[in-house]
């Protein structure tokens, strides 16, 4: 048996740990006084289902998440992996993510929703709660949007995040 590796819980070996982690990608979309805003996070997590609430963490550091801590309500978009590209633009802080303006509509309510996302959640942020630099978000989902509903077996498999990479699941990654 080998002996452990024991390292200070400081922001690189807590930022390596976490490499080791694989995490589903969203892009997530407000409309601010700042104009419509959107960043891709792979920090979002299910809370509860009855009443359905989800959590994710946004940094106070960029403009934009500034912005989107702000806003009160805001737009999920659950990535596939033919959405990489989205991902990406979300990801990439100078790019004008709604430059664009074929590729994104603005919903009855006012967010703003890109058109190539198949699943996407809209909600009310009901609580901020601040630790450090990030602000976690409680949404209240009131809205599930299912852009194709019986969607056939072929879709692309989810977009992942891991170890600075991107991935996507499917039958050959599953494990038992």
């Amino acid at each position: 048996m080998s002996a452990d590796s024991r390292a200070p819980a400081d922001a690189e070996h807590f930022k390596a740990a976490f490499r080791h982690h694989a995490a589903g990608v969203a892009v997530v979309s407000a409309a601010t006084a700042e104009g419509p805003v959107a960043l891709t996070a792979s920090s979002v997590t299910s809370v509860s289902a009855e009443p359905p609430v989800l959590h994710l963490s946004v940094s106070d550091g960029t403009r934009t998440g500034r912005a989107l801590i702000g806003a009160d309500t805001a737009v999920v978009h659950l990535l596939d992996a033919d959405d990489l590209a989205l991902a990406v633009r979300c990801a990439d802080p100078s790019v004008d993510r709604f430059a664009d303006t074929a590729t994104w509509t603005t919903l009855p309510t006012g967010e703003p929703v890109f058109l190539g996302p198949r699943l996407l959640m809209r909600g009310r942020i009901t609580q901020r709660i601040v630790s450090g630099h990030a602000t976690v978000l409680m949404l209240a989902v009131d809205e599930v949007i299912d852009r194709r509903p019986g969607a056939p077996a072929d879709v692309p498999g989810p977009l992942v995040y891991h170890d600075r990479r991107w991935h996507t699941l499917g039958e050959t990654s599953r494990i038992g």
